[in-house]
């Protein structure tokens, strides 16, 4: 019996090291501090996109918003998004009015940075404008690490490791 109980404890310890050692994430999670410009009106639904280096979607990283009864007024991620309407788990359930900030993790695949990938932040808000690129900038390990100004609703974004 003492045989088989030690059997049993160096397998898992065996299998525990293993796992811990060789399963190394293939995703970096950054940190992303979303600014908004003072507005006034409803708050801002916001769609952070990875695009793929000829400029169509490969994937949606975050929202900013959870009602989906708007999330087609994000137009362009709308024609991405809306025709296959796959499960997404990046749905943050707030969206961002006029002045504040919210802070996110988004996490990025590694092998696609450094790899001519861009990050999109896509604004809507309710009778207002829909800006298709409010943000946006290639995927590098310098951008990664950066302060970019907004051209719509977003004043800025802020990016930082984790």
């Amino acid at each position: 019996m003492k045989k088989l109980f030690n059997i049993i404890f160096l397998t898992v310890v065996a299998v525990f090291t293993l796992v811990s050692f060789t399963n190394e994430s293939n995703t970096q999670n950054l940190k992303c501090m979303i600014q908004m410009v003072n507005y006034t009106g409803e708050a801002a639904y916001v769609v952070i996109s990875l695009m793929k280096p000829d400029g169509e979607y490969d994937q949606t990283l975050y929202i900013q918003g959870k009602d989906s009864e708007w999330y087609s007024d994000i137009t362009e991620w709308w024609k991405f998004y809306g025709k296959r309407r796959p499960d997404i788990d990046a749905i943050s359930g707030a969206t961002i009015a006029g002045g504040e900030r919210t802070i996110s993790i988004i996490k990025i695949p590694k092998d696609k940075i450094d790899a001519g990938y861009k990050i999109r932040f896509e604004t809507a808000v309710e009778d207002q404008e829909y800006y298709k690129d409010d943000v946006e900038f290639e995927l590098t390990t310098e951008t990664i690490k950066s302060k970019v100004a907004g051209k719509g609703f977003i004043r800025y974004i802020r990016m930082l490791p984790q």
